[in-house]
């Protein structure tokens, strides 16, 4: 049975809880943070609990957007979908992909919230930079990350990943999202450790963060 890496919460989750909370929104009243990263990298479950030390906040799963015939070239559906309508300070409202049926669901709510994470792979992109308050990208080399990936969705996936990294490789070289962001993320047994990017933009505030240790780099 394959346990899947969870690094436990701790100070640096809470940190970043308190520092989101105090940024500007950055789409309509909302502050739209990017959690970026290679598949396989911890996204999800670091987003998850950045949400629930903001209290709950909402978490838009890029898996949602994206769809087998476009794993990238979803901007547009997310444009309309979910950006467009949280600047004008509207619900948004997307159609969830499901992934074993291959089509679009119903359409969900997403309310303007005080903070929406965007979790997956391309939040980052330079298309949606622009509606961010806050760019994250996990930290952890592609093969590490993608290893971790495959691992955990098991030889059922195993086609897909196939097709999936040779896509991911030519997205961020188009495409980069690490160069832009504001945090470097790596999950560590003990807890997360979150450093000042690439892109960090200046500011007053200073960052706690938690462990030591080389960046990670592909």
């Amino acid at each position: 049975m394959n346990v899947p890496f969870r690094p436990a919460p701790g100070p640096a989750v809470r940190a970043l809880a308190t520092r989101i909370g105090r940024l500007s929104p950055s789409c309509g009243p909302v502050r739209l943070v990017g959690v970026d990263g290679h598949a396989g990298s911890g996204k999800s479950t670091f987003a998850g609990q950045v949400a629930a030390a903001l209290g709950g906040a909402p978490v838009l799963h890029l898996d949602d957007i994206a769809s087998h015939e476009e794993l990238f070239a979803w901007t547009g559906r997310l444009r309309r979908q979910v950006i467009e309508p949280l600047a004008r300070g509207r619900s948004a409202h997307y159609t969830p992909y499901d992934w074993r049926a291959r089509r679009f669901g119903p359409a969900r709510p997403l309310a303007p919230a005080p903070v929406v994470l965007l979790e997956g792979v391309g939040a980052g992109r330079r298309a949606v930079r622009p509606h961010l308050a806050l760019l994250l990208w996990m930290d952890v080399p592609c093969e590490e990350a993608w290893a971790r990936g495959r691992s955990r969705d098991g030889e059922e996936q195993r086609a897909f990943w196939d097709g999936w990294v040779p896509a991911e490789e030519e997205h961020f070289a188009r495409d980069p999202s690490r160069p832009f962001a504001d945090l470097l993320v790596r999950g560590r047994e003990t807890g997360y450790e979150v450093r000042e990017g690439p892109g960090a933009r200046p500011g007053p505030d200073h960052f706690f963060t938690e462990g030591d240790g080389p960046p990670a780099v592909c």
